[in-house]
């Protein structure tokens, strides 16, 4: 049985940088258009915690009953290393599941947009199938764009929405930076699981690209994500330019990335890459809240 730590490990909080991030963003969007509410900013934070722990969970049940988790460098596999029943690990994947749809209920019941079920729904449903079911998108490609739609795009615009009732262009903007920077984490960290993926015939977008093309596919992605924030800041506050100094943390992963670095260097990267991407919410929050 799996202790505490392991279910820890196995929750991967290094990937949480993913679900605060985009949150601080909205609620920075939300503050500069003086609609900030820290009751639905709370909950929505715990909406998209919930979700990212869950799809975690998921995604080692799903990949660890297909066998793709057997051979892996990083973090905890519950279900690929024996550590717990698959049972159990689906069981942790959809209690956080219920979390996060009993927080979005909560968010609809205060705002009553009962269109936002919708959204609930597609979110898990986009987390759970990521790699679970039968043809499994993630096993095909398409992880990235399900990172960027639904840890950047809806987080944020979500959580302005929830506030302000309207989305402007710079919400939207801003959306998209967050989301390729979290698409960075996936991106190194498929990099470095493309010998194992193509083992066991997962064709995540890495794996199609291949080696050298991925990692100029996380500097264009970083690249990207800065280009955006100066248009952020061109129609917001030029203060945003600030948030800038934060690409500093990248200079070291794209470093590791661009030199062909395998294996542990790459969890190295994909650690310094998180500390970027939570670096860069917050600090994109403050900037847009309080100038």
């Amino acid at each position: 049985m799996a202790t505490v730590s392991q279910w820890i490990g196995g929750s991967r909080p290094r990937t949480l940088p993913s679900a605060i991030a985009p949150v601080a963003i909205g609620a920075g969007l939300a503050a500069r258009a003086d609609s900030f509410i820290l009751t639905r900013v709370l909950l929505a934070l715990v909406v998209a915690l919930s979700l990212q722990v869950g799809v975690n969970y998921a995604n080692d049940y799903s990949d660890g009953i297909k066998g793709t988790d057997e051979v892996r460098v990083g973090p905890v596999r519950l279900v690929g290393q024996k550590l717990a029943p698959p049972s159990q690990v689906k069981f942790a994947a959809f209690a956080c599941f219920a979390l996060a749809m009993l927080a979005g209920l909560a968010l609809i019941l205060i705002t009553s947009l009962w269109w936002l079920i919708i959204v609930g729904v597609a979110c898990v449903s986009a987390a759970w199938f990521y790699t679970g079911g039968k043809n499994p998108y993630g096993y095909l490609g398409l992880g990235e764009v399900f990172v960027f739609v639904f840890f950047g795009l809806v987080p944020v615009l979500g959580t302005v929405y929830v506030q302000t009732r309207n989305i402007i262009a710079a919400d939207v903007l801003a959306a998209s930076a967050i989301g390729l920077l979290i698409c960075t984490l996936l991106v190194v960290n498929n990099l470095r699981d493309i010998p194992t993926d193509i083992d066991a015939g997962k064709r995540t977008l890495a794996v199609k690209l291949g080696d050298h093309r991925t990692r100029m596919l996380y500097v264009g992605f970083v690249m990207a994500a800065a280009v955006l924030t100066i248009g952020v800041a061109a129609i917001s506050t030029w203060w945003l330019l600030l948030v800038l100094l934060s690409f500093a943390l990248g200079v070291q992963p794209i470093r590791l990335v661009t030199s062909g670095a395998v294996g542990p260097n790459l969890v190295v990267a994909l650690k310094q890459t998180g500390m970027l991407v939570l670096i860069y919410g917050i600090g994109t929050g403050a900037l847009l809240a309080w100038t």
